[in-house]
């Protein structure tokens, strides 16, 4: 998906799960608290909830610090009245991404995900870096590494081409219309 959303991933995450379900006024977020840096994690939180702010979105953040926190997570996220949920980065979710899969269709929440297998498991849709290509920067720094440079002198790069992954049955199932204008830009869609 190419420059339509400007900004961070995760403003641009609330934004599209706001077009795939406009009426959503609640949205949680899910994070794994410590998980990155400190400062990466109050960016991701606060950036997030600015994105919120600007949509006229209420955020309730949840933070679960393992797999036995999934479920008392999700009560808290209905109880609290969320419309939608936003599954922040994590190792943890990814490696866990089909029990979440199965708790946001239990509860029927709208799920915007970070990983493609989500979608591809069932969920509705994610946005997330394009990890063969980040694999092939990584590649690339070693090389450069090999070839003689210090890693000190090597730029930090921020991924540059994010995917886009639908899926149409769990849409349908959530009684959600998929816009055309993000079917025609998705990466990947799921009949």
């Amino acid at each position: 998906m190419k420059d339509r959303y400007a900004g961070d991933p995760a403003s641009k995450r609330l934004q599209l799960l706001r077009e795939v379900a406009p009426g959503a006024t609640h949205i949680a977020a899910l994070q794994h608290p410590g998980v990155y840096g400190e400062v990466t994690m109050r960016n991701m939180v606060a950036s997030i909830g600015e994105a919120a702010k600007a949509n006229g979105v209420n955020l309730h953040i949840v933070s679960v610090h393992g797999p036995n926190d999934f479920d008392s997570a999700f009560e808290s996220i209905v109880h609290a009245g969320a419309d939608a949920l936003i599954i922040l980065p994590s190792p943890m979710f990814y490696q866990n991404y089909r029990r979440l899969v199965d708790l946001a269709a239990r509860h029927r929440l709208p799920t915007m995900y970070v990983f493609k297998e989500a979608v591809e498991g069932g969920g509705l849709m994610s946005y997330g870096a394009d990890i063969p290509g980040l694999a092939g920067l990584a590649g690339k720094y070693v090389v450069k590494i090999l070839r003689g440079a210090k890693p000190s002198d090597l730029p930090v790069e921020q991924p540059v081409k994010f995917d886009l992954a639908i899926n149409l049955k769990t849409a349908r199932t959530l009684g959600l219309t998929i816009p055309p204008s993000l079917l025609v830009p998705a990466d990947k869609v799921i009949e």
